[in-house]
């Protein structure tokens, strides 16, 4: 009993994610209510539900220790929306895409996470994914020195949060630690976005093609710890926190 507890409470996940840019909207909670887990509320700003394109790569990734051959450095591109459950801020991805289709298999299947495989490349700093017979583009630059948003900040309040949350197929609520440092951001960005939401996140989402966002936020990332899923209203035991 003792080790299974211990192995549950181990990172299932270690890796560096970098260059992270955090690209957020405004929406109406109509749009998100569908896919709000049970039990969980919105964590707003200003009164407002926010959804975040966030696009970031993988670096140096190990799961369960290993670091799998192909599988140690490739880009993300996800939406996600914010929420809260009591006094846990976290976070629920409506799409998750990478450039493998065994790391999405793998996603789906063990965690019903909701990653999809698609061709997706770099080139140079820029995110460019096909889906739908288009290229979705994602570019951004950044000048000035890096720093530490104030905890007060919006830059603060979207890019920590310990918590995500998702559901099993049963569709039992799931809760996930995540831990990473604070990131420094940088103090102007310029984002250069050529993407159909519509075709990537469902045509509820094609809304935010015109819209102007909130924020535009690029950090430098870090390494990152991601935990085992747990029933959201399971309380995490101390987690072990030993390198690996």
């Amino acid at each position: 009993m003792c080790a299974r507890r211990t192995e549950m409470t181990r990172p299932f996940l270690r890796a560096r994610w970098v260059d992270v840019l955090l690209v957020t909207y405004t929406v109406p909670d109509a749009l998100l209510a569908p896919r709000l887990p049970l039990g969980l509320e919105f964590d707003r700003w200003g009164g407002r539900a926010l959804v975040s394109l966030v696009a970031f790569d993988f670096v140096d990734t190990r799961a369960w220790g290993i670091r799998w051959p192909g599988f140690v450095r490739f880009p993300e591109l996800n939406l996600r929306f914010y929420v809260r459950d009591g006094d846990r801020r976290g976070v629920c991805f409506l799409r998750e895409y990478v450039p493998s289709r065994t790391v999405s298999w793998l996603a789906r299947t063990l965690y019903n996470e909701p990653y999809l495989g698609a061709p997706y490349r770099k080139d140079g700093a820029a995110h460019v994914l096909a889906v739908g017979g288009r290229d979705h583009r994602i570019a951004w630059s950044t000048t000035g020195e890096l720093d530490m948003p104030p905890q007060t900040s919006l830059a603060h309040f979207l890019k920590e949060h310990e918590w995500g949350f998702g559901a099993r197929r049963s569709g039992e609520a799931t809760s996930y630690r995540v831990e990473h440092p604070v990131w420094r951001t940088w103090p102007t960005v310029q984002p250069r976005l050529d993407v159909d939401f519509g075709i990537l996140y469902g045509a509820p989402f094609a809304l935010l093609n015109d819209a102007s966002p909130l924020s535009v936020i690029a950090a430098e990332g870090s390494a990152v710890a991601v935990y085992p899923a747990l029933s959201r209203t399971t309380r995490s035991p101390a987690v072990d926190r030993r390198p690996q």
